[in-house]
């Protein structure tokens, strides 16, 4: 009998609406801040200082996604993954921090490396090597 309220009651309607409407609010909550921090970046000088690369780190995403489209599985399930690439640079001053870097950007760094690092806010946008000198 309560289960019978629930389905035809307007417990369900009620359910779904609000689970609706949590999915659309992450959703958005995400794009804003996305688009929060890109305008940020965008405001930030773009400077260039004089760093060493002082460690490396990939992250892998593995994702399954169900053959033919069909969301039980029933036709099994095929996987993907996705890596993103991340250097960490460190400054003269002894500050550290983490940029993500293309998979090209990735090879042709390796640590100890030093040079001119040009950087938007939390944006890389590029690194020069100065040559054999001791890291920082």
């Amino acid at each position: 009998m309560y289960m019978d309220s629930f389905f035809w009651g307007g417990g369900f309607e009620i359910m779904f609406t609000l689970v609706f409407v949590l999915i659309i609010g992450i959703f958005v909550v995400t794009a804003v801040k996305g688009l929060s921090q890109w305008n940020k970046n965008n405001h930030c000088p773009r400077l260039s200082v004089t760093a060493s690369v002082v460690s490396k780190r990939t992250n892998v995403s593995r994702h399954s996604h169900p053959n033919a489209g069909d969301a039980t599985g029933a036709h099994g399930f095929h996987s993907t993954t996705s890596t993103s690439y991340y250097a960490t640079f460190q400054v003269e001053s002894g500050d550290r921090m983490e940029l993500s870097v293309t998979g090209t950007e990735y090879g042709l760094l390796a640590e100890g490396d030093r040079g001119k690092l040009t950087f938007q806010g939390t944006r890389y946008l590029g690194f020069e090597r100065l040559g054999n000198v001791e890291p920082v």
